[in-house]
């Protein structure tokens, strides 16, 4: 036991010690979950400039005018007296997208026709794009169905609707992008960080000694224990504070979120210290880091359906501790899953530890203490 608190506190000792290791395992953690979140802070894009091009000049058209401008996805900056003038603001970057309404529209909703209408977007920004042509084609469709319930009532036919749809989200009801992509993307910090500083400790007493790590069991074990403390205290820095001071969905099974926080961190330690045992210095931390963050973050299949993906790559994401951790965290945290739908997301994090455990006694356990 004296084996194991020497290596629990020199474990911490030197992690608060080294100010590059302090830095990315609490600085970085307290940072990243005010920075992040920052880029995402209105959820969803809003307000964004088109330009309408008139050619019809009619009160049908003008009502469509005011109708597009009360959206909440666009804004009606200008109304250029014709197409090319649209396109040179949307080349300058002066809007978005464009809308034309052509000549005759008034007159083809009147003789019972329907009427056409050009949506263009600038290709060069997809978000911004799909964002108002999106918005722009649910607004145009509902301006159309209160036209043609106009059009039935004048020819003295019902005017109810015959449909109507109303959406309600289950789990993320302001459907932002920020709580999303921010929750899945707050374990991926937190496991990254947690590899910089145990790589940074690790890759800097390799080169002290210049030559292999080796420490006895009970030490071993002491330093695995305190980065596991570290580990959970920054996952539930994350799924407590962060989402509730973020407005992100919370709450769902609590229990089960914190299972899945430990057996996280249990896989997540044992996999940093076998990846960081082949460090021959510090700075090897930080082009890992670097190289593996964005397909880390692909592989958990978050943004990505497993099942679009290659089985290949698949069953690689499954040797990572952050594909399992991240999905069933957010399963917990956000959806409210229940153990048994978690699983096998728990049964992989469980093996992963076994076996980067495994491997991590192969690589740093020997006789003598360093």
């Amino acid at each position: 036991m004296s084996g194991f608190g020497a290596g629990f506190r020199s474990a911490l000792q030197a992690m608060f010690a080294d100010p590059a290791a302090r830095a990315v395992m609490i600085g970085a953690v307290l940072l990243y979950s005010f920075f992040y979140p920052a880029a995402y802070r209105h959820q969803v894009a809003s307000d964004l400039p088109i330009a309408v091009v008139d050619a019809d000049h009619s009160a049908t058209s003008r009502e469509l005018i005011r109708h597009v401008d009360a959206l909440l996805a666009v804004r009606v900056v200008s109304q250029p007296a014709d197409l090319g003038q649209a396109k040179q603001q949307l080349l300058r970057g002066e809007v978005d997208g464009i809308v034309l309404i052509p000549q005759r529209l008034e007159r083809d909703i009147l003789r019972g026709g329907s009427g056409q209408l050009v949506l263009l977007g600038n290709g060069a920004y997809l978000s911004r794009a799909s964002t108002i042509l999106n918005g722009l084609a649910e607004g145009i469709t509902g301006f159309g169905r209160q036209q043609a319930v106009r059009q039935a009532a004048f020819m003295g036919a019902p005017q109810a609707a015959p449909l109507q749809l109303v959406q309600r989200p289950l789990y993320n009801t302001r459907e932002g992008y920020g709580s999303s992509v921010v929750p899945g993307v707050s374990e991926l910090i937190v496991h990254q960080t947690l590899l910089l500083g145990i790589g940074v400790l690790l890759g800097s007493r390799r080169a002290q000694l210049g030559r292999r790590l080796q420490f006895d069991l009970p030490t071993l074990s002491g330093m695995a224990l305190a980065f596991t403390v570290v580990a959970v205290c920054g996952l539930l820095y994350y799924v407590g504070f962060t989402a509730w001071a973020q407005d992100y969905p919370r709450g769902g099974n609590i229990p089960g979120m914190l299972l899945a926080v430990l057996l996280s961190a249990l896989a997540t330690v044992p996999f940093g210290m076998f990846i960081a045992s082949f460090f021959d210095t510090r700075e090897r931390a930080f082009q890992y880091v670097t190289a593996v963050s964005i397909p880390l973050f692909f592989l958990s299949n978050l943004s990505w359906p497993a099942i679009a993906s290659p089985p290949a790559l698949v069953a690689l994401a499954k040797m990572l501790p952050t594909t399992a951790g991240i999905n069933a965290i957010v399963r917990t945290q956000q959806l409210g899953a229940r153990l048994p739908e978690i699983a096998g997301e728990l049964l992989n994090l469980l093996l992963l530890a076994l076996l980067y455990g495994s491997l991590v006694l192969w690589r740093l356990h020997g006789r003598r203490r360093h």
